[in-house]
């Protein structure tokens, strides 16, 4: 394993303004606010301040506070941040971001956390530093191949997993492919599969399965180009920053419910980090790799699982045990789909809860 720090060219950080600034902007309809997706003023206000008022050097900085480092698993280069506890006897604790997110999410809550686990946060094969991918095949089941071997490569033989949005479909399959290493995985923003059988649900679960709904009839468009046609987006998303910037905003804004439900600094860092590392059109890939794992497996998990649901999120609990092992079921007050960013010290301390009590 290398040692790793980021450590940008300011060629890059220059090249990236200049782009910028030479923004070729679309038309738009009048008065169709976010319907038609994201709107010019979204998109200019957000890139002039990436402009002119981000700060990369400050989370350059800041990321580089967690320990991290790169290593090459199946053929590919991974990297991943490894934050030791300073209790000894920490339980080893993996955690798994989605798409368009990068590691960087967990920097928010990292602090809170390895007061008791040893943190492992890889960036998924194809994003950020553990990209672009060389090879076909790296989706759900691979990434978990992946992460055995790294935490194999540890020492680690006994540990916990927490993840979400891809996460989410991560980390129950290294639970179902190692169940006696894995003390018991925590998810978030989990992906749970709908069936039209609503009866019996309460209020609030109708609503999140009808929510689930809309997304796939007004929001899932980006997820059904990125599943079938990734290498065509790619070239859009590797030319043009603004044009990336409206791609991810869109996921960040429908997901987390308004653009004001993720602080600006916060998308951009995600965004930042894509377009710095080329990995716009490999993180998209994820989506077409992993189109035969979206199916529910035959049978619910053995590993202990705790579910939080986070405001906006759409998780049913029948549904989400049709799949796991629910033995710890959250819904805290506040927060979102990208709870890492939105509700840190929420997601921090359901975390904590749901492993002391195992």
């Amino acid at each position: 394993m290398n040692r790793f720090v980021i450590d940008i060219p300011q060629s890059a950080i220059d090249d990236l303004r200049t782009r910028l600034d030479r923004t070729r902007r679309p038309d738009a309809l009048e008065g169709v606010g976010w319907s038609y997706g994201v709107p010019p003023q979204a998109v200019q206000e957000l890139a002039a301040y990436w402009r002119d008022g981000y700060d990369w050097r400050a989370h350059e900085a800041r990321l580089n506070t967690l320990p991290q480092y790169t290593t090459e698993i199946d053929g590919q280069r991974v990297h991943f941040a490894h934050v030791r506890s300073p209790r000894p006897d920490a339980l080893p604790l993996l955690l798994t971001h989605g798409w368009p997110s990068t590691f960087a999410d967990f920097s928010r809550v990292a602090g809170q956390l390895v007061r008791d686990f040893h943190l492992v946060i890889p960036s998924v094969p194809g994003f950020a530093f553990s990209g672009p991918t060389t090879r076909t095949g790296w989706g759900v089941r691979r990434v978990a191949a992946a992460w055995i071997e790294l935490m194999d490569r540890l020492g680690y033989t006994r540990y916990g997993l927490q993840g979400g949005d891809f996460g989410s479909l991560v980390s129950p399959a290294v639970a179902r492919a190692v169940p006696d290493r894995v003390v018991g995985v925590h998810l978030n923003a989990l992906t749970a599969f709908v069936s039209d059988d609503l009866a019996g649900l309460t209020e609030a679960e109708t609503e999140r399965a009808r929510r689930i709904e809309r997304w796939h009839r007004e929001f899932s468009g980006y997820a059904a180009i990125q599943g079938t046609r990734p290498q065509t987006l790619a070239y859009a998303l590797a030319d043009s920053p603004a044009g990336q910037l409206a791609w991810h905003l869109d996921a960040f804004a429908s997901w987390g419910q308004d653009v004001g439900g993720v602080a600006p600094d916060d998308i951009l860092t995600n965004v930042t980090i894509t377009w710095l590392t080329g990995t716009a059109g490999s993180s998209a890939r994820l989506y077409r790799e992993s189109g035969g794992d979206w199916a529910p497996p035959a049978e619910p998990g053995k590993t202990p699982t705790a579910v939080a649901v986070f405001p906006g999120d759409s998780t049913v609990r029948r549904y989400a045990e049709r799949t796991h092992n629910v033995v710890r079921w959250t819904e805290p007050p506040r927060g979102g789909h990208y709870a890492a960013l939105q509700a840190p010290d929420l997601l921090a301390d359901d975390v904590k809860a749901f492993f002391s009590a195992l």
